[in-house]
Formats: structure tokens, sequence, C-alpha cells
């Protein structure tokens, strides 16, 4: 349930004129306008940064890499990467100096014991938190110098999310949920509205978007989950135990959904503790006490096929 809002209903991206809201069906009018103010409310720093800060192009500067040589078309790359927790005589090393690339197209699957730091070194890598110290590249261009803002502003264009719990929004219907990253970037109106239902169907799903995420089941609300991962296009997704919260039969359309994403080139970090899922996964990556302990290999890809090199 919605906390009741601070910010004046007037400010709510889904009341403007000629936004969101004017150009949903009337089901829509389901979400009560306490509602919508209240969730641009908890939104708003992110709508911000999206909607006043330069293009996330303009805000990622060039690094080279430390060989001065070109490194392909990495999409995402972890540098030297650490991160700690706690102080002094309480420091504990979550990640020491991982070095790691994903190159477009890839799908690669991260895992390794409870305390490995995969689920850590996901969300650094999808700029959730910095690290203590190392790079994050996207692109092959360093997110170290940005602000907070530009960072969320790179965030919303370049990655998309797939948590184990959802986290969609109770209070919103199926379609406003996809459509929510849209909202963040500025962006609503008809043709927000129509990509979200094009996504839906992409995945069985048009047929619930009147429904809201507690008339769906887990395996359902999952899907929706990625659909929403995708409304943006981003250059890659991240997904930390999308099945995790999931029965065998569920999991699996949830797995189905990400290969045939990955079929048609689409770049997936995927964190499993699931070894059928893992084992796979065209690049498995092992991680072990904050280390990568084992690395199956760069995938080679042609066309729409992916696999490993070496095994």
């Amino acid at each position: 349930m919605w906390k009741k809002a601070t910010a004046p209903l007037d400010r709510s991206p889904f009341s403007r004129p000629g936004s969101l809201r004017e150009y949903l069906p009337p089901f829509h009018q389901q979400l009560d306008g306490e509602a919508a103010a209240a969730a641009a409310h908890e939104l708003r720093e992110t709508i911000t940064a999206a909607v006043q800060d330069a293009p996330a192009a303009m805000l990622l500067g060039t690094s080279p890499s430390p060989d001065g040589r070109a490194r392909g078309s990495a999409v995402l790359e972890a540098r030297d990467l650490c991160k700690s927790f706690g102080r002094g005589p309480a420091l504990t090393p979550i990640l020491k100096n991982i070095d790691l690339q994903i190159f477009s197209g890839e799908f690669v699957a991260l895992v390794g014991p409870s305390g490995s730091g995969k689920s850590t070194l996901l969300s650094i890598l999808g700029l959730l938190e910095p690290p203590t110290s190392g790079d994050v590249l996207i692109s092959q261009k360093s997110v170290t110098q940005l602000s907070r803002r530009q960072l969320a502003r790179v965030r919303g264009r370049t990655i998309g999310y797939v948590f184990q719990s959802f986290n969609l929004l109770a209070g919103l219907s199926v379609v406003e949920n996809v459509m929510l990253p849209g909202l963040l970037a500025g962006e609503s109106g008809r043709a927000g509205y129509d990509r979200a239902i094009t996504l839906l169907d992409q995945f069985g799903l048009a047929s619930f978007a009147k429904r809201v995420p507690a008339e769906l089941s887990g395996g359902e609300q999952q899907r929706v989950a990625i659909a929403r991962a995708l409304f943006m296009a981003p250059d890659v997704i991240l997904a930390d135990e999308p099945t995790g919260n999931l029965d065998t039969k569920n999991g699996r359309k949830v797995i189905d959904a990400l290969n045939e994403l990955n079929s048609s080139g689409q770049t997936i970090v995927l964190v499993t503790h699931d070894r059928s899922i893992a084992d796979a996964a065209p690049r498995l990556i092992s991680l072990r006490d904050g280390r990568i302990e084992a690395d199956s290999g760069t995938i080679q890809t042609n066309g729409k096929a992916t696999w490993r090199t070496g095994n």
C-alpha cells in the first residue's frame, strides 16, 4: 500500500496533461489520484535525473584499457573491482580484484555458494551500489566520475533489471508496471502504452494488462518484470535469482523467456543457485570467497546463435 504522498498531486507525471493517464483506457482509472501522486513522490529523484540530465551517452567518459588496446564490444566491464563492508576490525571484504568483461549478445550465468559475492557483483555492475575501489565501464566508458543523478540516467537507459522478488508496484496495473521505465525517462503517452502491450503479448500476458500483480501467479509476475526490464531496450539485462521464488514449472518458463531473448541478440547476465540453469548457460562464471574461481570462456556469436569456446 502506498504511503500518503507529500508532493502536490499536480506534480505527478501520471496527472500532467498529455502524459500517461490521458492515453490509458478507462480501466486504468482504478489508479486513484492519491496512489498516482504517491508513486510519483517515491520515484521523484530518478524521474528528475532522467528528465534533466544529459543523454546517457554524453555522460560517460572514455576509459582506455590498461594495456592501451581496444577491448572489442564489451557492453559491461569490471576492472580490479573490490567491495568491503564495515570498518576497522569489522571490515569484511566481499569482492576481491574482480576483472570481468561481458560482450554484446552473451548469456552469462554467475554461480557460487552463498556469500561468494555474486549478487553484490551484479548490483555493482548494475550501478545500484558503488565499489570500494576499481572501475565499472558501460560500453567501454567509465562511470567512476558520474554524479548520483547521472548514474541514474545511465542506469535507466542502458540496464534492465529482473529481481528475485519481482518488485512490481502493487498499486499499479500490469501494463502500468511495464510502462514505468518510460515514465522515469520522462516518456508517456499512447506509444508507450502500445509498446507495453506488445511486450506483454510477447510473453503471453497481454490479456492480463488490466490486472494488478496480486492477481497473477509468481511466474506470470516474473514475466511481467522481464517485460518491464525490456521497455527501454537496454543494452544488458541483469537478473538476480529470477527463478528463486518460483516452482520448477514456472521457473522453466522464465528461463525459456530469457533464452528466447538471448537468441534474438539480447545480452543477459544471470545470478543463480540452480545448477541445471547454470550448466545450460553459454558462459558460466563461478565465484568463491569474493574472487572469480572459474570462467568457461568468452562466447563467440554468429547471427542468433551463441556457444562456448574451448569446451
